[in-house]
């Protein structure tokens, strides 16, 4: 062999040593980072004796806002000024966006029907306990639903988080939570939930920061935190959008405080995993049961889908104050922004119809219940400030998507969700898959959509911990 031949061999075996190693890098498991638990996010000084903060900032206070007369006065005056619209193109449904015919009804409906019985709608979203603490210098919104002795007599007793995302809000979960707090108190039913469902910081009645760097895994600090204050030590976890990743972050960083964590939008963005979904488009009987391979195959559809659907994405996590100012005190730009989400991450085939399909579904009323929290709140930017914080440096240096999550975990897909994961590549993160299941119908806003297939779905969820983990009840 020439000089020149062992050299070309040695370069290469060194170049492939190299790579070799920078793959196993990239791919590798990494510890769980650890995050101050006492992280400030107020607007005020970090306290110097954290402890007397808590001492005097820990009360739970039970809240019921109501807005005045004049305030659902000036959003009719608000609504009036419609007449600018820019008329859709010829043929197009929502393909363009919102289509503004139907905008025109929205608002119609909105100022004419809807915000005339607000009070009544009002009394609707107070049905619950709403109540308010201080946790890491933010006053954080919640509802809470406790079982009291005599309606637990025979169930088994857990507690919940319920994490909601963008752009939903607690309002999503309302049916969901009828089900699992057992209004009905069904008999035939083993289960009964003690429910926690916050408002996320910066959404609807929680306080935002004024500080960088309040990203999800701050978010999930903050939320076990809650879980803690509240007196509940171990519980489980339902999420979706938002509330899946920072479900996912809960579980990861504090295994010992999670009972099993459920989402309906399970995901792994590691480099292992996009690798293995691309590997298995060429053998997908391989990797999918079958009847549900068009869950995820072919990925030029799913590509396309996300093209489509995430120009909201880009722009909210880069520059999320600019489209906040353009949509703050515009009900009507507010309205189309958020409503259209309903529509094609609902359904991807409801952007060819007039209406957006968004009735189909669900109510118009529960969808103003839910456009209303945003608007009333002033919570639009606030709230999208996550996904900028989501992206920054310090957010992605953690790494999360690489710590394997070791509790419990149930995924349930819903046909028309943005993106769908599978099993092997949900296994690398989630080293205890124990639930995984497909829905032909449902979209993203599961828990308003499908209610009780999603109901059904976590309780088979949890009847499988106890059998595997024999875990307790409160």
């Amino acid at each position: 062999m020439g000089v020149t031949v062992k050299i070309l061999v040695l370069i290469l075996a060194i170049a492939g040593g190299l790579v070799y190693r920078n793959v196993t890098q990239l791919w590798a498991d990494l510890p769980a980072p650890k995050l101050d638990p006492q992280e400030w996010w107020g607007d005020e000084a970090h306290p110097k004796d954290y402890e007397a903060y808590l001492k005097n900032n820990s009360e739970v206070i039970g809240n019921r806002l109501s807005y005045p007369d004049k305030t659902i006065a000036d959003l009719k005056e608000r609504l009036n000024r419609t007449l600018r619209l820019t008329p859709p193109l010829e043929g197009v449904a929502f393909e363009y966006g919102f289509n503004t015919n139907y905008l025109k009804e929205v608002v119609e409906y909105w100022r004419d029907d809807y915000l005339p019985r607000w009070r009544e709608r009002e009394v609707f979203l107070w049905q619950f306990n709403h109540f308010t603490t201080d946790i890491q210098g933010l006053r954080t919104h919640f509802l809470h639903l406790m079982v009291y002795d005599d309606n637990k007599v025979g169930k088994k007793h857990y507690p919940v988080l319920l994490l909601h995302g963008w752009p939903g809000s607690v309002r999503e979960f309302y049916d969901f939570i009828h089900l699992l707090h057992q209004t009905n108190l069904d008999n035939n039913n083993k289960y009964i939930f003690n429910v926690v469902v916050p408002s996320l910081p910066g959404y609807g009645w929680s306080q935002g920061t004024s500080r960088k760097g309040l990203g999800p895994a701050q978010v999930a600090v903050m939320m076990r935190n809650l879980m803690l204050r509240l007196g509940y030590n171990k519980f489980f976890i339902q999420g979706g959008d938002w509330g899946s990743i920072i479900g996912s972050n809960i579980a990861t960083l504090y295994p010992e405080n999670v009972l099993g964590y459920h989402s309906n939008m399970c995901n792994n963005l590691s480099p292992k995993s996009l690798a293995k979904g691309l590997v298995a488009e060429f053998w997908p009987s391989l990797f999918v049961p079958s009847g549900f391979e068009d869950f995820f195959f072919p990925k030029s559809n799913e590509m396309r889908y996300l093209m489509e659907e995430s120009g909201y994405f880009h722009i909210q996590a880069t520059k999320p104050d600019t489209i906040g100012a353009a949509l703050t005190d515009n009900p009507v730009g507010l309205a189309a922004y958020i409503l259209e989400k309903f529509s094609t991450w609902t359904n991807p085939s409801y952007r060819s119809l007039p209406d957006g399909g968004l009735t189909k579904r669900y109510k118009m009323d529960a969808l103003l219940d839910n456009l209303m929290i945003y608007y009333l709140t002033n919570s639009i930017t606030t709230s999208q400030r996550l996904y900028a914080e989501q992206y920054a440096q310090a957010q992605r240096d953690l790494h999360l998507e690489r710590v394997p999550t070791r509790v419990p975990t149930g995924c349930a897909r819903f046909k028309s969700d943005i993106m769908q994961f599978l099993d092997v590549q949900l296994k690398d993160k989630y080293t205890n898959l124990v639930h995984s299941t497909y829905h032909k119908k449902g979209g993203h806003f599961a828990a308003l959509e499908v209610p009780k297939v999603l109901y059904k779905d976590f309780i088979d969820f949890v009847e499988t911990v106890e059998r595997k983990f024999k875990i307790k009840t409160l």
